[in-house]
Formats: C-alpha cells, sequence, structure tokens
C-alpha cells in the first residue's frame, strides 16, 4: 500500500464523538512509552502526524487521523503509566475500553509490545480482556532495531510460547521498527487486505 495522504481530524474523549462515517478504523494501543506515535508517523512517512514525547504517557485523548481519504488511524491513549493518579489511570481506562467496545468501525485494534521486554501482566490482562470481549486484535512488536536479529527472534518466539499457555492460538503478530522501518510494509498490506472487506463483516 502506498500512502498518500495523512492528516490529523480530530482528538476527543468518547466513542460517541468520534467521526460519523463508514470508514474503516485500525487502533494502536499500548503500554506507555512503547513507542505507538513513532510507529504511526513511520506507517505514515509524517514524522510530525503523531505526537512523539521523550516523556511517557503523552497521549490522553482518541485521535484520528485520515489515510489516503478512505481509512483511519486511531491512536490511543497508553496505558500502564503508574506515575499518574488513580483517578486519571480510571478516567483514561474508562476512555479507552468506551472505544474498543463501542466504536462499531474498529476494525481491528494494533497492541504494540516492546520486544525486549518480557511479557508483562498488564498486557496479559488486557489481551485477556480482549479476547473475553470478542475483540479483534494483532500484536506489533517494537523497537526491533534495539535488538539483534537473532535476539529480536528469540524474544517473539518467548513471547508466542507464554501467550500460547492460555490461548488456542495466536493473533496476527507483526515484528516493527519505527527507526529502520522494519514490518511497515507487512502491517500496511494487513490494513489493505482487511479494507476490502465491507465494514459490517470483518
Amino acid at each position: 500500500m502506498i500512502i498518500n495522504s495523512a492528516r490529523f481530524v480530530i482528538s476527543n474523549t468518547s466513542a460517541s464523538k468520534c467521526p460519523d462515517d463508514s470508514r474503516h478504523e485500525y487502533a494502536f494501543i499500548g503500554r506507555s512509552n512503547v513507542g505507538k506515535s513513532s510507529l504511526i508517523n513511520m506507517l505514515t512517512g509524517n514524522k510530525s502526524l503523531a505526537q512523539t514525547s521523550s516523556k511517557p504517557g503523552k497521549t490522553l485523548l482518541i485521535n484520528h487521523f485520515l489515510i489516503n481519504d478512505s481509512w483511519y488511524i486511531v491512536d490511543l491513549p497508553g496505558y500502564g503509566y503508574a506515575q499518574r493518579s488513580k483517578e486519571s489511570r480510571q478516567s483514561i481506562d474508562r476512555i479507552i475500553k468506551d472505544y474498543i467496545l463501542n466504536r462499531e468501525q474498529m476494525t481491528t485494534l494494533f497492541l504494540l509490545i516492546d520486544v525486549r521486554h518480557k511479557p508483562q501482566k498488564i498486557d496479559l490482562e488486557f489481551m485477556e480482556w480482549l479476547g473475553e470481549n470478542g475483540v479483534p486484535f494483532a500484536i506489533v512488536f517494537t523497537k526491533l532495531d534495539k535488538l539483534s536479529s537473532a535476539a529480536g527472534k528469540k524474544s517473539i518466539s518467548a513471547y508466542c510460547t507464554t501467550l500460547l499457555e492460555q490461548w488456542e492460538e495466536l493473533p496476527p503478530v507483526f515484528a516493527t521498527s519505527s527507526e529502520d522501518r522494519r514490518g511497515r510494509e507487512a502491517l500496511l498490506d494487513y490494513i489493505e487486505q482487511l479494507n476490502q472487506l465491507p465494514l459490517q463483516t470483518v
């Protein structure tokens, strides 16, 4: 897939306030500082599209970006940022779950995982919640450039082995690097395939 245009449309705190149309939406989520905004910018070829920051927990809203005037990338708030207050974490949790459970246009949720880390309880519990609610999702390992090729493959294999202890089968898995653009074509090709399907049947 070739990205010809990518533009910010709207930020909000509720699924009911999201764009009122029938385009496919692909939401990106992960723990704070997993490289979500950098991945979105890499996919779209626009380094300034999604706001990136060295400070975790920068994204606090549901952000819609219209791609090729035909489908959306949705940047969701990161979860699990311990330095937020309990009230703030609960508010963000409500925003995330409201969108995921109530946004019919969301075709797939891309869950980002830092390839350098072993399975974290908060991520595993989030995946379990997605499974319990029948939410279609894919796992996107990020920051592959931080490890050697062999170490990256070993880490992903070990992570998937852990998941198979609880899951009968794995969701789609992608390996990416925002630095060297690894995984870009695979992710965009996957999105392009889903774009061919009628929204209500995905």
